[in-house]
């Protein structure tokens, strides 16, 4: 009797994971695993480490697929010259408990966050035309761009930035991909003149506190936790008052520190899954998204890799 030998998964490069999620093949995989009732999220386990990082375990299956994403997050390395997040995600088949994949961490999250705020913009943002606004111009940032380019065709972006080097890296990356790009000391003032923004900072305190227009639409992904928040109280009570806010997850009523800090009653926010099983809501007024990521993210960009191999 002939025994078959365990698989060996392939590891894939920053590049090579990359390539495995293409932005428009991503955010279709996102509705996809929205509407799949085999879909299954543990709660992820978030461990406090000594020096003020903390390691993430997040698993999530589906009836095929089943991952783990194992990443540190080290906010302090932004003064070291090291990524802030560093990890994989582990790729099972569910049938078999083979390894099929090991993707790299820090690309996954940052091609998946991206696409997330690029489908609620799509389903909810009353102008999709730009400018874009980003607050931050590390990994999330340039992801931002990115998607946002290669999904919606904006050509105009803005950028603010604490760090002006870094930000003058992301409007040169912007222009290579044929963007119009300005570096903007005031990101308040410019929200005047972006109908969509997105914050994606380290979230240690307020980098938006402008009220948006009626037509402006806001993605902040940088805070995840209740203690951490990159807009005002008072932005946050003003678009739930005027307008729509949104959340990415169930998860999120008890993680998104900019709605927690601005005293709002998170149990009333629609989430992303809502607004895709019953189709696209007419909304009025501003749109603030709150994104604060979700072990399933991870299976949607797993699924998408799989199926570009």
């Amino acid at each position: 009797m002939t025994h078959r030998g365990p698989t060996t998964a392939a590891i894939l490069s920053p590049a090579q994971t990359r390539e495995r999620l293409p932005y428009a093949a991503l955010l279709r995989e996102l509705v996809r695993l929205l509407e799949d009732a085999s879909v299954q999220v543990p709660p992820r386990l978030v461990q406090g480490l000594a020096g003020g990082g903390s390691l993430f375990v997040m698993p999530a299956m589906d009836a095929r697929t089943a991952i783990a994403k194992l990443i540190t997050f080290t906010p302090a390395n932004a003064g070291r010259g090291l990524p802030a997040i560093q990890g994989d995600v582990l790729v099972f088949d569910v049938a078999t408990g083979e390894r099929l994949l090991l993707l790299d961490g820090p690309t996954v999250t940052a091609r998946r966050t991206a696409a997330v705020s690029v489908l609620a913009a799509q389903r909810l943002a009353p102008d999709i035309g730009g400018p874009l606004l980003i607050v931050g111009a590390g990994v999330q940032g340039h992801a931002h761009l990115e998607a946002f380019a290669d999904v919606l065709k904006i050509t105009d972006v803005m950028i603010a930035s604490r760090s002006e080097a870094g930000a003058q890296a992301l409007a040169q990356h912007a222009r290579s991909l044929g963007l119009r790009a300005h570096v903007v000391d005031d990101a308040d003032a410019a929200l005047a003149d972006c109908p969509l923004a997105v914050t994606c900072t380290p979230a240690h305190g307020v980098v938006l506190s402008a009220l948006p227009g009626a037509r402006g639409f806001i993605s902040a992904v940088g805070a995840f936790t209740p203690s951490m928040v990159e807009l005002s109280p008072g932005l946050c009570r003003h678009v739930a008052a005027q307008g729509t806010v949104c959340l990415d997850t169930p998860d999120a009523r008890h993680e998104a520190g900019d709605l927690l800090q601005a005293g709002l009653d998170t149990s009333r926010f629609a989430t992303l899954a809502d607004l895709v099983r019953a189709g696209t809501p007419q909304t009025a007024g501003p749109v603030l998204f709150k994104s604060c990521g979700w072990a399933g993210w991870d299976l949607a960009a797993a699924r998408t890799a799989l199926a570009s191999a």
